[in-house]
């Protein structure tokens, strides 16, 4: 059945609103742990040197004739942060606070991802700085194509395979592809993934990040001998990862008592109805949870969500949400990170001190890429899985990451933060010194 083209834009939650009137620099954590990391290994300091900047860092200007006729210019960056293991991979954001130094901080966390959960993948992101919400359909296709345009020069699907990330979804990833091939002359699904169906897109790729995160909450849990009908969950960022987090662990047993988006929270201690709730959400214009009501359910702000009383929470929302100011108020015993970089350093700390279990970004919402993954292969041999199959995949793909993640802190006596890291980075520089430094 044809699906309306108004349909398939993307799900805007342009973010959540920060208590700290300036967020730390994503770079400077990213470059903070590998720091931590090569300590701990005796990391070969040429190595470390080679993994303490990205390959390449490209920023372009994006002129775009609006529908009233005049012309914006955007600002956009791609940066690789390592093809040691293969073809650079990661998504592009639309976001007003898109920086090079959150998209360099960004592109090292995929590295470290790809590797954690063995996909020969390297690590690479990129974005606009824009508001997404301000943007007509025509306005948000020819922002795309240009920005494809313009980074067309490092793409490529045995270069660099871009996917969806915040304010971008399977519709872009189509412009982009369709781009691609006409700038090429050829047909290259693979250039891109997280796309439709129909355009080579695969099977259970929109639920993937979410239902790794379920994943990694469970096999969490069964590590902690905690019956997941017994748990509750809260899930700030309630987009396409959070709701499918939340939909997953609820058919899994666990009960979700606090969802929230940009436009603030919903509660229930006894558990929500997330069917009525979807429902609200699909009829909103702008798909947010304002204005749901229901017997029960209590208003609240996203950060009374992150500090609200659940065994699980899962920040699905922006990075930098667990800060040094608010990390000693969560009550949750365990946080599974659904967005990327949701803690700060001293979050973190603070956090380890006070005994709470922290499912590393890394770790917890690889789930995304590995189905890219799933899909570019399945774009290079033309030959398509059924969901289950994928599903199976994936799932077999998060239990032995997790696994490995797990023996691997419990031996070394470290966080699972520090033991995913340890782990990546280690795979990482094994393969930088088996291929050597070329010429």
């Amino acid at each position: 059945m044809h699906t309306p083209l108004t349909e398939t834009l993307p799900r805007f939650q342009v973010g959540l609103p920060a208590a700290e009137p300036t967020r730390q620099d994503l770079w400077d954590t990213a470059v903070g742990l590998l720091d931590a990391v090569a300590e701990r290994l005796r990391l070969d300091p040429g190595i470390h040197a080679i993994l303490r900047q990205p390959e390449r860092e490209l920023t372009v200007a994006i002129p775009v004739v609006m529908d009233d006729g005049g012309i914006r210019v955007f600002t956009g960056h791609r940066v690789q942060h390592s093809s040691a293991r293969g073809p650079c991979k990661g998504g592009i954001r639309y976001h007003p606070d898109v920086t090079l130094n959150e998209v360099k901080g960004l592109a090292a966390m995929m590295t470290w991802k790809c590797a954690v959960v063995g996909i020969p993948y390297g690590g690479a992101k990129g974005g606009v700085a824009c508001d997404p919400a301000e943007f007509s359909q025509n306005e948000l296709a020819r922002l795309t194509r240009r920005y494809t345009a313009m980074i067309m020069p490092i793409l490529g699907p045995r270069r660099d395979i871009p996917a969806p990330d915040v304010n971008t979804n399977p519709q872009i990833m189509a412009w982009i592809a369709d781009t691609a091939s006409m700038l090429e002359g050829a047909a290259m699904p693979e250039i891109v993934t997280g796309k439709p169906l129909n355009v080579g897109g695969s099977k259970g790729r929109k639920e993937a990040t979410g239902r790794g995160v379920a994943i990694v909450t469970a096999e969490l849990l069964k590590r902690h001998s905690r019956r997941l009908d017994e748990t509750t969950v809260a899930v700030q960022g309630y987009g396409n990862v959070g709701e499918a987090a939340a939909a997953i662990l609820h058919d899994m047993g666990c009960r979700i008592v606090a969802v929230s988006d940009v436009s603030g929270g919903l509660c229930n201690p006894h558990g929500l109805d997330l069917a009525d709730i979807n429902r609200h959400v699909a009829a909103h214009p702008k798909r947010l949870l304002a204005g749901y009501q229901a017997a029960g359910v209590e208003r609240l702000s996203n950060q009374e969500l992150l500090e609200c009383q659940a065994d699980v929470l899962i920040p699905a929302a922006l990075e930098h949400q667990i800060r040094q100011d608010n990390a000693d108020r969560i009550r949750a015993r365990f946080i599974v990170e659904g967005a990327n970089g949701p803690t700060t350093q001293e979050a973190d700390a603070i956090l380890e001190e006070r005994g709470v279990i922290v499912a590393p970004d890394i770790l917890a919402n690889a789930g995304g890429v590995a189905v890219s993954y799933l899909e570019w292969v399945q774009d290079l041999q033309s030959f398509f899985w059924e969901e289950a199959e994928v599903n199976r995949q994936l799932t077999a793909i998060m239990q032995h990451s997790f696994r490995e993640v797990w023996d691997f802190s419990q031996t070394q006596g470290v966080s699972l933060r520090l033991g995913a890291s340890m782990l990546a980075v280690d795979k990482v520089a094994e393969t930088i010194q088996a291929r050597g430094i070329w010429p």
